[in-house]
Formats: structure tokens, sequence, C-alpha cells
């Protein structure tokens, strides 16, 4: 009989959720390092460039490698012969060592966690509850895996139920380029097959806690079905040419995890769960001998990567750009952006959208004319800091809000994550304006560009408040020209064709 203490199980979570929130895993490090030296598009190895160099960055600063801290999901396993000292449920310890993660005083993480979700959508405050799968199962030990899932990668989660005979790397392939690029590939594919619906998407949630391993079941060759079904999704998927970002390249994908469960006869259920470029997830064990401590990782195993974005990059002062000014700026095209620019996620372009309805103003000091908007929800700052990890959010959330707000605001340029969608496009054609990308997974080495942040509108949107910041030398990519040319459909059709070409020649 083993005695697991209270403290114990919240001191290991809280000190899980902190390590997770500026390590990344090293074999993750060391598959996008891979990734990175092998990469041949340019726009995609600038992008893991600075994924890589945000992630050394992290885990020198302690600070979080996203600015979506994401939500926590806990698998634990509990012996049966464990006797507990503890006043609270196991789901109230769990959550207990969630809350103080959270708001650690040197390194307070976003909380993100909406109650009321058809409803209200109140912020808890504090990230809690975490989303909990617990089993019992023989032996005298505890047995967790922690992980922060961010609402990007989340957010392209997929399910189908197929039929018997339907071919799932079929499927996984027709659907892999609907995801867009909001779930920041490079980054892993988990798949669940079998059991149930809901069955299937725990079984791919939890096959994303595996190690990064692809090469090496590449080296020696696959055994099993599953191990078939996870080297031809790899390739296929890589071969879609979508690339780091979705700026087109080799990789896409990193490795595929696949865990299965005896289904009925008459169905196939099929999830399949991305994990982003700020992958986090630790395992531990608990024995009875006290709290069990995440161990640091040595930093000798992270790249020492640079970066420059060379003398070609056009430098934009946000205080002084024009309408005119833009109509020069090309797709791909490098952009360092100095100056005051206002941020803005779904919440706040509700509030703005309500107001203008009503013909009421805008918050004082809230003025959109011949400016940008950074669509962010950032980290609090600690410290020195001007803001906390501060990277961009999908883009394609506000593409409903964007002919409103280049139509009644004066609005010219938006920065965001990943691809527009039709709606926004057109809407950005329409009115002459652009669309920049900033890299998703680089949110700390983003805020150092950040030198100064205030909030300015809707305080009690939290995070999602509007809030000034002002840069200075932001990278930026041309994502959507004035024209609605889009960089992340000519990258992906480039790419794919060229990986085709090279197929069909060898």
């Amino acid at each position: 009989m083993t005695t697991i203490k209270q403290d114990d199980l919240i001191e290991s979570v809280a000190d899980a959720l902190q390590y997770i929130s500026y390590y990344h895993p090293v074999d993750f490090i060391q598959a996008v390092n891979a990734a990175y030296e092998k990469e041949e598009s340019k726009a995609a190895k600038d992008a893991m460039a600075q994924i890589l160099i945000n992630s050394r960055m992290c885990a020198e600063g302690h600070r979080p490698i996203c600015q979506d801290t994401g939500i926590v999901t806990v698998f634990i396993k509990v012996g049966m012969d464990v006797q507990w000292d503890a006043e609270l449920s196991v789901e109230d310890m769990i959550n207990e060592g969630v809350r103080k993660a959270y708001n650690h005083p040197d390194n307070k993480l976003r909380a993100s966690i909406m109650s009321d979700p058809a409803g209200a959508r109140k912020n808890t405050g504090d990230n809690t509850p975490a989303v909990i799968h617990m089993e019992i199962v023989k032996g005298d030990k505890v047995d967790i895996q922690v992980a922060a899932k961010g609402g990007g990668s989340e957010a392209k989660s997929k399910f189908v139920m197929l039929n018997p005979s339907d071919d799932i790397v079929d499927w996984v392939v027709k659907t892999v380029p609907t995801m867009g690029a909001g779930w920041c590939p490079p980054g892993m594919l988990g798949i669940g097959i079998g059991g149930t619906a809901e069955k299937a998407m725990v079984l791919a949630k939890e096959s994303l806690m595996e190690s990064v391993d692809i090469q090496e079941l590449k080296a020696r060759g696959a055994k099993t079905s599953t191990e078939k079904l996870r080297l031809e999704i790899y390739q296929r998927v890589n071969d879609l040419g979508i690339g780091a970002q979705g700026l087109g390249g080799l990789t896409t994908v990193l490795d595929v995890k696949i865990k299965d469960y005896p289904t009925h006869a008459a169905n196939k259920p099929v999830a399949m769960i991305p994990n982003c470029a700020a992958t986090r997830h630790a395992h531990f064990v608990l024995d009875g001998s006290g709290p069990a401590l995440q161990t640091p990782p040595n930093l000798d195993d992270w790249p020492k990567i640079t970066w420059d974005v060379g003398p070609t990059a056009r430098r934009v002062n946000l205080d002084e750009v024009t309408a005119e000014d833009i109509k020069e700026w090309k797709p791909g095209e490098t952009i360092l952006l100095s100056g005051k620019m206002l941020t803005g996620r779904d919440a706040a372009h509700k509030k703005i959208q309500d107001l203008l309805d009503k013909g009421e103003p805008l918050p004082e000091g809230v003025d959109f004319t011949n400016r940008f908007i950074y669509y962010v929800g950032p980290v609090d700052a600690v410290r020195e800091e001007a803001v906390g990890p501060a990277g961009p959010t999908t883009a394609t959330r506000m593409d409903k809000f964007t002919g409103m707000m280049l139509e009644k605001t004066g609005l010219i340029g938006m920065v965001g994550k990943a691809e527009r969608g039709p709606m926004g496009i057109d809407a950005i054609k329409k009115h002459k304006a652009v669309y920049l990308m900033a890299v998703g997974g680089a949110a700390y080495l983003v805020s150092k560009a950040i030198t100064h942040s205030e909030v300015i509108a809707f305080p009690e949107l939290g995070m999602e408040a509007i809030h000034e910041f002002e840069v200075k030398d932001m990278p930026v990519t041309v994502a959507v020209d004035v024209n609605g040319k889009a960089v992340h459909q000519i990258g992906p059709q480039e790419w794919q064709k060229i990986i085709f070409d090279r197929k069909k020649a060898s």
C-alpha cells in the first residue's frame, strides 16, 4: 500500500505545467531542427528558425513558448493499492495544481478558459478546470501525463465515422489541407481509430503524449498495420507541400501518432488532432516518496541558430504608413514594423461591431484610421517586460469582421497567424488593405520587439482587451497583398508541384 499526499500531487502538477510552459520536449526540438536543416523553402526555413530561436529563448528565460498557454489535459492512472492522504478529490487536487501553476508570480501564464461556453463565456481567471481522464489500474503508483493544448491546434481537430471499407489515409490526406495553417505546423498528428466517437477522440489526444520517433521507424521498417499507417500518412501529408506555417515547403508534420481500440463491426471512427509548434507535455509518477519534479533539460540540446532578415527587408513606420504605401508590398516580402499598433481578437471585434451597429463611437483612444491591428491575446508582463509572450492568433476567426473593420474604421492592415479565408481575402482585395503574418510558435521572440504596451479599451476582456503596442523591428511576412494575392495559396501549390515532379523524375 502506497500513500500519496495531497500536496505532492498538487506540487507535481504545478511544477509540470510551469516546466512545459517554457521547455519543449527535447525530441521535438531535435525533429524541428532536422526539418530546418533539410528545408529548401526560404519562407518555411525562416519560420522554423524563429520557432527554434524562440524555444531556446524561452528555455533560458523561463517564459512561455506561446502566448496561448493552453487548456490543461491530464491523463491519470491511479493504482488500486494507492491510499490518499488528502481532503480534496483527485480532480480538485489536479485543479489546485493548475491554479498554482498559472498564478506563479515569476512566470504568470495566460488564463484562457471560459465558463458558460455557449452563453456568457466568462473567463475563470486561473485556467481551471482541467480536462481530466482517469483510470483505475493495478499497482501502487499514480502515473500522470500533463499537456497544455493550445486553442489554435485544438480548433483544427477532426472526426469522421468511416465505413469499414473506407481508406483512412485518403481521409487524412483530404482533410489536412482543410485545416489551414492555424495549427502552426510543423507539428504532429495524433490519430485515434476505433471504439466509439468519443473514444476515438481521447485516443487521438493521448497518442500525442508519445515521443517523436518516426525517423527510427523509417529506418527499421514497419512491423504492424499501425506502423505502416504512420509511415504512409507521414509521407503523403508531407507530399502536400503545405510546409511550416502553411508557407509551402518540404515538412508539414514531424511525426504521426496512432492509437486504436476495438470497434463495432459497422463502423470505423477516426479522430485526428494536431499538435502545434508549441508542443507541450510532461510525464511523471508518484510513488509515495514525495512530489515528482521535472528535471531541467541540457540547453546544449538546443541548436544555436541565428536568424537575420537581411538587408532586403522593408522597414515600415506604422505611425506614418498610408494606404498608398502598402500598394507596393508583395506577397512573401519580409517587413519590419516599428511604431504603434492596436490589438484586437474576437471579443474586441464583437464589441466594436455592437457599437458601430448602434451608431455609437468607439472608446476614447481607439482610432483605426490608417492603422494596423494585431490579432493577439498576450501573456501578462513580469519583471521588466513591456508585455509577456505575444504571438499572433489565428486570423481566419476575424474574417467575418474584416469587411466591417476595413469599411467603417479606416483600418488599412492586419497582423495575425496563418492564412485568411475567402471572406477575409475578398474584403482585403475590395478595400485595398493588406494582411501580414507573424510566426505562430515564436511568441516570446515576437514580444521582444514590443517596447511598450498599454490597455486602452475593454479592460474587462482581460487578455482580449484592446492594447496599444509600440514595436521596434517586429518581423512579419506579407501574406495577402492589396490585390488579394495570398502567399498561403501560392506557396503550398508551388511546393506540392516541386515534390510531385521530383518523385516523378525519380
